[in-house]
């Protein structure tokens, strides 16, 4: 039976010392029925399917998504990106999207229901 702990003591110290402990970034959400009094942002409508991609109803391609919204005229208050996601739509998909418009300064999320 002492032996027995032994290797169980062993075992743990083992995967305690080789695991490695990350730490996971975070995605902001907003829920269209969270929202607040929005200001005057610049609307934009994404539609997010598992094959594609479509913004203000024109198909774009997911590494030019951040450039298309920058490149949209707004008043100087940033711009609100509502994305409508279908239902086969992967949450990895909807997590690369975010991602790739991580880069847009002064954008706000919102995801619609």
């Amino acid at each position: 039976m002492t032996s027995l702990i032994d290797v169980i003591f062993l075992l743990l110290l083992f995967f305690m010392l080789t695991s490695t402990f990350s730490r996971y970034s975070e995605v902001e959400l907003m829920n269209a029925a969270s929202g607040n009094g929005q200001e005057n942002k610049q609307m934009l409508f994404v539609s997010l399917g598992e094959d594609s991609l479509m913004l203000n109803a024109q198909n774009v391609d997911m590494s030019l998504i951040a450039g298309l919204v920058e490149a949209q005229p707004n008043d100087g208050s940033g711009h609100l990106v509502l994305i409508n996601l279908e239902e086969v739509t992967s949450s990895q998909r909807l997590v690369d999207l975010l991602t790739s418009l991580r880069v847009v300064k002064d954008l706000q999320t919102m995801i619609l229901s």
